[in-house]
């Protein structure tokens, strides 16, 4: 008899099982095994097996907890590796590389069947974009190099909401320095398990911008998301995959800032040797220049040309990569002046200056790039402002160098002696355009005396 009492259920009674019936309940049990098995196959890697576990519910106390949690934890693991699918079909662009939600910045290689103009390269922070562009590239993309190439890198500002651009906010916007609203209002699906870790599949709503009110999440016990599905804000499906092992700490190009730093005020020595830039500049007496400029995404500029801090003026010829059209740019206290030339010889100047150039009326600052020609000219007539900040240290030319940066966004790289060997702006929009300083060496008698006392 049962427990409870009932002899109605204790089996005892039942008539004896007929064979057929023993047979079918055999034939079940062998039905079940096998489905048991193909369950377990389509769980190894390459397989996807149907959820046939409780049905979803609503999110417990500790699981929306985590989900508010998702985007502080992947500030405090710093960054993760990044493989992403957006779109399907031709249009498809796939993404692999990196995400550092602690600077912030996004480094990947960009492929897929609708990758188009944007094959290659990215690099990008919230607000900037940069794409160096490969056209013969393989579709499917590569993990990028580690150190990014110098070179060929282009300033992009796609529409807002699609594309690489809605694929750069979505896994920006994944990392946050505070914790998010809790919700309830989310869905526990089941549980399942990524690369050896269990996870929770979650649908729930995140604050990182995405077109999908709530997206499905893999999320594993300590609030660490694993995997992403939902749409774009233009409504194309995305997945997003994050190796959370996977972890180096990608270098931004020159164009957005280069190496991080830890920034700090001057020393006293440092604080001098800024201070002492105006003589030592006049002491040198010039420098010859090499300029790289991403102005905009139409105009990428390169070129070369001489600088003298006596005088003072410039004298540059640059480049627009895309189309090869060369301007000579002379300029001075009055102001800058412009004369196009021919394509031929790009980069090099024309000497004796052109006598248009140096009669044609001078015009205030046009763009960036005579913003930051003049500023450097600036700097032989009084010190750059201050309070000035240390950024980090690093090379030019082989030399050690302070990257100092000062009021205005400029940084100068100073080496020990207090000579300039780069000058850096940033525009307003987002980027670094820079001037290569190669002042010329002062006279061996003077060098020590205006270099030991800091000052001009």
């Amino acid at each position: 008899m049962r427990p409870d009492g009932d002899p109605a259920l204790d089996g005892v009674d039942d008539p004896p099982e007929r064979p057929t019936r023993r047979r079918a309940a055999l034939a079940a049990l062998v039905l079940a095994a096998a489905a048991s098995a193909a369950v377990l196959v389509a769980g190894l890697p390459g397989g996807s097996p149907p959820w046939s576990g409780p049905a979803e519910r609503p999110l417990t106390a500790a699981e929306a907890e985590r989900v508010a949690a998702l985007r502080v934890t992947n500030v405090r693991d710093l960054r993760a590796g990044v493989r992403v699918t957006a779109g399907a079909g031709r249009d498809r662009i796939e993404l692999l590389g990196w995400v550092d939600w602690a600077r912030p910045l996004l480094y990947a290689h960009v492929g897929g069947p609708g990758a188009g103009a944007d094959r290659g390269l990215v690099q990008a922070t919230a607000a900037t974009l940069l794409v160096r562009p490969d056209p013969v590239a393989l579709p499917p993309p590569t993990r990028p190099p580690l150190v990014p190439p110098p070179d060929r890198w282009r300033l992009r500002e796609p529409p807002a909401g699609r594309g690489l651009a809605a694929v750069r906010d979505l896994l920006l916007g994944l990392g946050s320095d505070r914790l998010d609203p809790i919700g309830r209002d989310g869905r526990w699906l089941r549980g399942d398990s990524l690369a050896g870790i269990a996870v929770d599949v979650l649908r729930a709503p995140l604050a990182a911008p995405s077109g999908d009110r709530r997206p499905t999440l893999w999320l594993d016990r300590d609030a660490r998301l694993h995997r992403l599905t939902g749409r774009l804000p233009d409504g194309t499906p995305v997945t997003v995959d994050l190796e959370r092992a996977d972890r180096p700490a990608p270098q931004p190009v020159d164009a957005l800032g280069g190496r991080a730093g830890q920034p700090r005020a001057l020393t006293d020595e440092e604080t001098d040797r800024l201070a002492g830039l105006p003589g030592r500049l006049r002491h040198a007496g010039g420098a010859a220049v090499t300029v790289a400029a991403p102005l905009d995404p139409s105009t990428t500029l390169h070129g070369a040309g001489t600088l003298s801090w006596s005088t003072p003026s410039a004298y540059l010829a640059v480049t627009e990569d895309d189309t090869g059209q060369r301007t000579l740019r002379r300029a001075g206290p009055g102001g800058v002046t412009r004369t196009e030339a021919a394509p031929d010889g790009a980069g090099a100047l024309l000497l004796p200056t052109p006598g248009g150039l140096l009669t044609a009326a001078a015009r205030p600052p046009a763009d960036d790039l005579d913003r930051l020609i003049e500023a450097a000219l600036r700097a032989g007539t009084r010190p750059p402002d201050r309070p000035a900040l240390r950024i980090r240290a690093d090379r030019a030319a082989d030399r050690a160098v302070d990257v100092v940066e000062v009021p205005g966004g400029l940084r100068w790289w100073l080496d020990r002696g207090g000579l300039p060997h780069r000058l850096e702006l940033r525009t307003g929009r987002g980027v670094w355009i820079h001037l290569d300083l190669t002042p010329a060496p002062p006279k061996p008698a003077e060098a020590r005396k205006v270099w030991s006392s800091g000052a001009g």
